[in-house]
């Protein structure tokens, strides 16, 4: 089963691929889409939509994991991290790919056994699990946990 992992974000939008066999997880592919900045947030939404759909043409993802938004204690940063989460979740539903959608918690808990571990301990795990995959920022570290959670749960998904 092929993977691509998603951790949205307006600014910073991680995602990997990888593919998982049994018990093996394979490392295939990883970054993060970087909207410029001073594009106003349609633009920048367009922008993800077009990335991620191009992701799923080169990568033929078999399904979608990404990670549910969490209420922040700005509800405008909230709203824009789920227009963000939106646009990527359409992009991969245009393409016909199931999308299993995981808390923030539940990553944590399924790659560290830890349900509050920091963004440090994530990063570390992914190293551990994936040592070819060598993620250059939270973003797409984040992103390779979100593909590697669906791949340790996808029994229990289903």
């Amino acid at each position: 089963m092929r993977i691509l992992g998603i951790d949205p974000g307006l600014l910073h939008t991680g995602w990997a691929v990888i593919e998982s066999q049994g018990m093996a997880r394979h490392y295939i592919a990883s970054s993060v889409i970087l909207p410029p900045r001073d594009l106003p947030l349609a633009d920048r939404l367009a922008f993800i939509f077009r990335h991620v759909s191009e992701l799923c043409d080169k990568f033929n993802p078999d399904v979608c994991s990404i990670e549910i938004t969490f209420s922040n204690v700005n509800p405008k940063t909230t709203l824009i991290l789920g227009h963000a989460r939106a646009a990527a979740m359409v992009a991969v539903a245009n393409k016909n790919i199931p999308i299993f959608e995981y808390e923030p918690n539940k990553i944590k808990k399924a790659l560290t056994g830890a349900g509050h571990a920091d963004k440090d301990q994530i990063s570390k795990m992914v190293r551990v699990l994936l040592p070819v995959a060598q993620p250059k920022t939270a973003d797409e570290s984040d992103a390779i946990a979100i593909a590697l959670t669906h791949a340790n749960m996808a029994h229990f998904a289903q």
